[in-house]
This record gives C-alpha cells, structure tokens and sequence, in this order.
C-alpha cells in the first residue's frame, strides 16, 4: 500500500495536504502533536470523500518519539511504504533577536529544522530501495526573504530551502525529488494577530491564500508528473516576493 506522511496534519496547511493527497488515492499518515480533535476531524474529512488514513501521534521535535512512534509504524507495516513525505509541521515563537529567550531559538529549530533531518532521515531508508519517492518541504516566505521579529523562524526555515537542494542531489538518482513550498500569507491559525487589511496591501494579489491553493501546490510536485523537478523552491504568496 502506499502511503503519505504529513507531520502536523491536523490543521491549516497540513489538514488540506492530507486531503489533497487522499484524492490522489494516498493512504495518509495524519501526523499530530496533541490535538486529537483536529486529528480526527482530518481523518474523518479524508474518509468523507472515500479515502483512508491512519492517525500518528509524535512530538516532531522529539527525536526519540519520531523512532518509537513512526520507526514502529514503519517496522510493522512491511506491506505498506511511505512513497511521499510532507514536512510541515512548524512553529512560530516571535520575538526581536534582542528580547529573544534561549528556550524561543531552541523550539523553534527543534520543530521546524531538526525535525526535518529526523522525519526524513527515517523515511527515507524505506524509500531507497523503492527507487522512488516524493518529499516536499513546507518553508515559507520568511525563510527566503527573512522577517523582522523572526530571526529564529527565518534561519529554521532558510536552513530547510539549503537542506532541500543538497539532499535533492544526493538522491535524484534513485527516482526520489525533494521540493519545497513557500507559502506567504495563508488564512491560517499561523497568522492570527496580524491586521489582515494592511498586510493585504502589499500583497500583488490583494487578498492572502488558502490553504488549499498550497495543497495544490504540493500534490503536483508529488506527482508522478514532476519527475523532473527537484531541488526547487515554489513559492505561493501573490506575488508579494519570489
């Protein structure tokens, strides 16, 4: 069977990928934190429209979680194989760099960048033998253009676009491309407190996106269609920054 990962599914971002994927005819592995409501809620959307899915809860910011939980599921369900990752769990803990606290730096690279090395890592032992596989990371505006008051979720997001392009080089060969999506301003829990109307504004578009026009984005780039494309960055901001 084949299956996509997506860490912090539950909501936003993450809820419409697993959707999308589910469309695509991909068992998902609905990855969440702690919000089993909302886990549930995704998975219940996924079956609405025929597909299936199972839920996983780990810390992605927990090494060892990510060994227990989905190291086992990975073990355990030998007919079955992760043919597509979506890294896009994140935080966002802002602050000036001056007033910044040590903990705010910390779980900010913990969730957004080492998770990546971990979750990838794992996945994609199972994926090397298949010689094939589609991961594609969620980074963000921030990491290209970097924001004040985000140094913190800037670096952890620029060092995911670097990781992005080396890692795609190092396993073109076997079939997997590795891709990432930048979102700008999507109507999300992610930007609760920013004042809508003067940030849209700025924005070429006039209005900020959807999570489903993200989700769009990351279904074609884990297309079979996109053999071709990889180490690459798709931003889906208006026009506000490419």
């Amino acid at each position: 069977m084949k299956c996509a990962l997506v860490t912090g599914g539950s909501r936003g971002i993450g809820k419409a990928v697993c959707i999308k994927m589910a469309a695509m005819g991909y068992y998902v592995l609905v990855n969440y934190k702690s919000n089993v409501t909302e886990a549930e809620n995704t998975l219940a959307a996924i079956k609405a429209q025929g597909g299936d899915g199972a839920l996983l809860q780990f810390d992605v910011s927990d090494k060892q979680q990510i060994q227990d939980v989905l190291g086992n599921w990975i073990e355990t369900n030998t007919d079955s194989y992760i043919e597509v990752l979506v890294n896009n769990a994140g935080i966002k803990e802002d602050a000036l760099m001056s007033w910044m606290e040590d903990a705010q730096w910390d779980n900010v690279l913990r969730t957004n960048l080492d998770s990546f090395f971990y979750v990838t890592r794992l996945v994609l032992k199972s994926m090397m033998p298949q010689r094939y596989g589609r991961i594609v990371n969620v980074v963000s505006l921030s990491g290209l253009k970097g924001l004040p008051g985000q140094t913190n979720y800037s670096a952890a997001k620029a060092g995911v676009i670097g990781a992005t392009k080396a890692l795609a080089q190092e396993v073109a060969r076997q079939n997997i491309t590795v891709n990432a999506v930048a979102p700008g301003f999507i109507k999300t829990d992610m930007i609760e407190g920013i004042e809508e109307k003067d940030i849209q504004k700025l924005v070429p578009a006039r209005r900020f996106g959807q999570p489903e026009e993200v989700a769009h984005a990351v279904g074609f780039l884990a297309s079979p269609e996109a053999a071709y494309i990889t180490g690459q960055v798709l931003s889906v901001n208006g026009g506000l920054y490419s």
